[in-house]
């Protein structure tokens, strides 16, 4: 009897092996028996994306046939874009579905579209494809007709140069920047801790800051620019506010033409909260490995701004009362009397913010 059940017991496994064997067999067999098509959008569309627009709200909409793969087995797509011209040596893949449609707002569209390459503010061409597979062990992939679409995508992130130099080791890469207000202007901003020598310097197409692009004193010393320049520019050590532009062109209201200043900041802290008053301010200290300016003092419950070099000319106040400052903004709020310590970051150039932490 044991016998007949070792012989029972062994042909089952063998039967489930076979079987398992055929199994694997059937998928490494599997391949599409037909091309997709993408039927929504034609092409040509042309696609305008707005920064003002509500960046959830649907843009665009891809519809394509199904894939045959002549088996009834799930099927996973992939959207994929690349830009016009580029045969997809490099595709972005935007997503995934086993549904043969793919939405994306406002919002997700832009942001896949610049990763693709595309100029901001620029209309350039966009290819799109859809690649099928189906979850199998050597399944051919499918890939569909390409369309190519017009878009115009936009970017929300300033242009930025860096400003490296002897006050922190002459690497761009880790250089404090400056920014100007929008995308394709020269008007840089933001302030610095300098000591003696020090350049600007461009990113690269990836963003990378590097010494291929930059500018440097034109030899005269008087706020002047010049392209990849032998000299320096220079600065006694301190807390500087900088004005550059790089464009040949002069900027209404800003600067001249390749060209630059660096006033000294002294800031500090005024108010009724303050023992001082609005009176005077009580100078703030600069930490150079936070790179913030902060203070340490009693204040009453009551109004404070920031000011700098003693006057009234250049002050930052909170309109939202959100952490975030402007120039002239509204008088800010100590909730409570007591000990604080107060931080100014002007880190972020066009993006200040402070922080009021009480002890």
């Amino acid at each position: 009897m044991k016998n007949i059940f070792k012989f029972l017991f062994l042909l089952t496994l063998t039967v489930a092996a076979f079987s398992c064997d055929n199994e694997d067999q059937d998928q490494l067999t599997i391949s599409p028996k037909g091309e997709g098509e993408i039927t929504s959008p034609e092409a040509g569309t042309v696609y305008v994306l707005n920064p003002e627009e509500d960046q959830t709200n649907t843009i665009f909409t891809l519809t394509w046939n199904g894939a045959d793969y002549d088996v009834p087995t799930e099927i996973t797509y992939v959207v994929e874009f690349a830009k016009a011209g580029t045969s997809f040596a490099e595709p972005f893949v935007v997503g995934s579905t086993n549904k043969t449609n793919y939405s994306m707002n406002v919002g997700e569209f832009n942001g896949a579209v610049v990763a693709t390459g595309l100029t901001p503010f620029s209309q350039e061409g966009l290819d799109v494809r859809i690649t099928s597979t189906v979850g199998a062990v050597g399944s051919t992939p499918q890939v569909s007709d390409v369309i190519s679409i017009l878009v115009t995508p936009f970017t929300t992130d300033l242009p930025l140069i860096s400003v490296p130099g002897n006050h922190q080791g002459w690497d761009p890469a880790t250089a404090p920047t400056l920014a100007a207000s929008g995308y394709g202007k020269t008007d840089y901003v933001g302030y610095v801790w300098l000591d003696g020598g020090h350049k600007f310097t461009a990113p690269n197409a990836l963003g990378n800051f590097n010494w291929d692009l930059n500018w440097g004193d034109d030899g005269t010393f008087t706020g002047k620019l010049k392209v990849n320049a032998a000299d320096n520019c220079n600065a006694a050590a301190g807390y500087y506010y900088i004005k550059a532009n790089t464009s040949n062109a002069e900027i209404l209201q800003f600067l001249p033409a390749l060209s630059y200043t660096e006033t000294p900041m002294s800031w500090g802290l005024i108010g009724n909260a303050t023992p001082t008053g609005w009176d005077s301010d009580t100078n703030m200290v600069y930490d150079a490995a936070t790179k913030t300016l902060s203070i340490t003092m009693n204040l009453t419950a009551d109004k404070i701004k920031f000011r700098a070099n003693d006057s009234w000319d250049v002050n930052l106040g909170d309109n939202g009362a959100d952490g975030s400052l402007e120039y002239g903004g509204s008088d800010i709020a100590v909730p409570a009397a007591g000990n604080y310590t107060v931080i100014l970051d002007l880190t972020s150039p066009r993006e200040y913010t402070y922080t009021l932490i009480k002890n």
